[in-house]
């Protein structure tokens, strides 16, 4: 019995979370088209005009027949005139007015897809790095590509298809009946399996077009982290084992496409199947009716047009309904990323520096990734302006989560990290960017030239600024024998420079920067021993006169350092001067004899 109410708890766990989910993209939809309400209502109302253009055609003919050509044998010419002008006036306001919404729905599905696009890119650069530590670039790349393609599909033409192809299908209704009720009862008689024909197609499309935008946000996750992480497919051989997994969901992928046109084949069939019965029956019952003169010929005609017209747009409804599934499935996929919340929120009243000092404090801080796992427990530091500070310890013992603490990453479970007294919870985002640098072990270069990447660092300076800052850390030597000097393109993410030259790049960033406070992360772990001497060079002059924090395990680094930090469980096990440390018999005198021990 309890394994009976659990079973029912979950399945209304997820009932009301599909809810939710579907109300999150309505609204989301709501929030593209409210502004362009008025421009969507001209255009529904010009697709209503030009349908009544479209439907007047076989009325026209079925009175040129049946009324106007006998008058004109008969000697009267203003009946058939009549018929051919309002013809012509039909056709003609139909093309003029199909064009025209054509025109205006394009620029209204663009408006949306623009919006979108820029709603996604804004929102994701705002979320922190929880989110995109958990979310891979292959799903937002999808977000981008994928799914916003299945919505242009859709807004492009498959609403205007939508919204004509229901009120032609009113309208012909009406007409044949207004026309013919006996023509108009054959039609509806048809109507009966086209929406049994229509209710399958619907339950089998749903499914399958799931399945079909999960497979294929399956395949460009694959695709995507394998060519992100090629270095590391081919230094582990794993090309074989990718190329497996990357054939299985491509094939997966193809199967659900294959599904998806036999259903759709089984409706296009179908329809053109009855719609062929429907304009025999009509021939059929209205054959006689013209022999036994019921109705004219002209009426014969008019109703077969109407039963040919009729079926023509229940193809077209059926690709709508296809794209309109695979644009549901994707509205709910980026509504889903644009729900997220950023964890790390910009203050209501934010205080603002003019320069800060560069005075570091922990006040208590207690931080987990998760709430099982505290990373640092109950942790207080004070780190004076200007004072350089090295972190060492083994791996997981917090030294990186203190500096994405500082540089305001993550906010702290409880506690404060604080600058100049002032917690960063309340600084202004842009003082603090300012203010406080991180360079990192990746030292990631953007796509474009070498001036361009040193100029990330204050953008707007002059080109002179960017080669003072490359000359003070030294890198101004390399880059002048660079192809192009400083204009030369560095490739994506810098591969056409080596870890060295990228990091002293990288340097000059942070250098032109000007930040009260530094965070080297990892900065020299990756770097060979020439390299790794200029960049030693570079620091003595990058760490000067501001308060730094370096994250090494190399301690050639932290030798340079006026204090050494120990940490272990996230905590400070030691702290004093390297000379201090060294002369001790701690964690850091150990590591320091094992490292001198290594260059012997």
């Amino acid at each position: 019995m309890s394994t009976e109410i659990r079973l029912e708890d979950r399945s209304n766990l997820n009932k009301q979370q599909s809810r939710e989910v579907r109300k999150r993209s309505r609204d989301l939809l709501v929030s593209l088209v409210r502004p362009l309400r008025g421009k969507i209502a001209a255009t529904v109302t010009l697709i209503l005009i030009s349908q009544a253009f479209a439907v007047l055609g076989p009325l026209v003919i079925a009175y040129a027949i049946d009324t106007a050509l006998p008058q004109v044998f008969a000697g009267n010419a203003l009946p058939g005139a009549v018929s051919v002008v309002a013809y012509i006036v039909a056709a003609i306001g139909e093309g003029v007015l199909v064009a025209v919404f054509i025109r205006m729905t394009a620029k209204i599905a663009q408006t949306v897809l623009l919006n979108l696009r820029q709603r996604i890119f804004r929102h994701t650069q705002r979320l922190g790095l929880e989110f995109h530590e958990s979310y891979t670039s292959g799903k937002i790349i999808s977000r981008q590509t994928n799914d916003l393609e299945s919505l242009q599909a859709l807004v492009n033409s498959g609403l205007s298809d939508l919204v004509s192809g229901v009120v032609y299908m009113v309208f012909v209704t009406i007409a044949i009946f207004a026309l013919d009720p006996t023509s108009g009862l054959v039609l509806v008689m048809f109507l009966v399996p086209v929406a049994a024909l229509f209710a399958w197609f619907r339950r089998r499309s749903t499914v399958l077009y799931r399945e079909s935008s999960t497979r294929s946000a399956k395949v460009l996750v694959q695709f995507v982290e394998t060519m992100t992480g090629i270095r590391a497919v081919q230094a582990f051989r794993r090309e074989r084992r990718n190329q497996a997994k990357y054939e299985k969901l491509a094939g997966d992928y193809r199967d659900t496409n294959l599904s998806m046109m036999w259903v759709f084949g089984v409706l296009f069939v179908s329809t053109t199947l009855l719609g062929n019965l429907a304009m025999g029956t009509l021939v059929l019952v209205n054959g006689f009716r013209v022999i036994d003169g019921s109705i004219g010929v002209g009426v014969l005609m008019a109703s077969l047009l109407y039963a040919r017209q009729f079926f023509d747009p229940i193809d077209t409804l059926g690709e709508v309904y296809n794209s309109f599934q695979a644009a549901s499935a994707s509205l709910e996929k980026i509504s889903g990323v644009l729900s997220e919340e950023p964890t790390v929120v910009e203050p209501s009243r934010p205080v603002h520096f003019e320069r800060a000092i560069g005075d570091l404090r922990f006040e208590h801080v207690s931080f987990g990734y998760d709430s099982e796992h505290i990373v640092l427990p109950e942790f207080s530091l004070h780190i004076p302006a200007g004072q350089t500070v090295a972190l060492v310890g083994t791996t997981g013992a917090g030294k990186t989560t203190i500096a994405k603490l500082l540089a305001r990453f993550y906010d702290p479970s409880s506690g404060s990290v604080q600058l100049d007294g002032i917690d960063l919870r309340l600084v202004a985002g842009t003082d603090l960017r300012r203010d406080l640098v991180m360079v990192t072990q990746e030292a990631y270069l953007f796509g474009g030239s070498v001036a361009d990447n040193i100029a990330l660092g204050k953008p707007g300076v002059s080109r002179a600024e960017i080669e003072a800052a490359a000359r003070a850390i030294g890198a101004d030597v390399f880059i002048r024998a660079l192809p192009d000097g400083y204009d030369t393109d560095v490739s994506k993410r810098g591969g056409r420079l080596s870890a060295g030259q990228r990091q002293l790049v990288s340097f000059a960033r942070a250098f032109l920067a000007d930040p009260a406070v530094l965070i080297l992360d990892e900065a020299t772990s990756s770097l060979d021993i020439p390299s790794e001497r200029a960049v030693q060079d570079a620091l003595d002059t990058l760490l000067s006169d501001r308060t730094a924090i370096i994250i090494a395990h190399r301690l050639s680094t932290v030798e340079i350092a006026d204090r050494v930090l120990v940490l272990e469980g996230g905590r400070i096990v030691e702290d004093g001067s390297p000379a201090e440390l060294t002369s001790g018999t701690g964690q850091f005198s150990q590591l320091h004899k094992a490292w001198r021990e290594s260059l012997v």
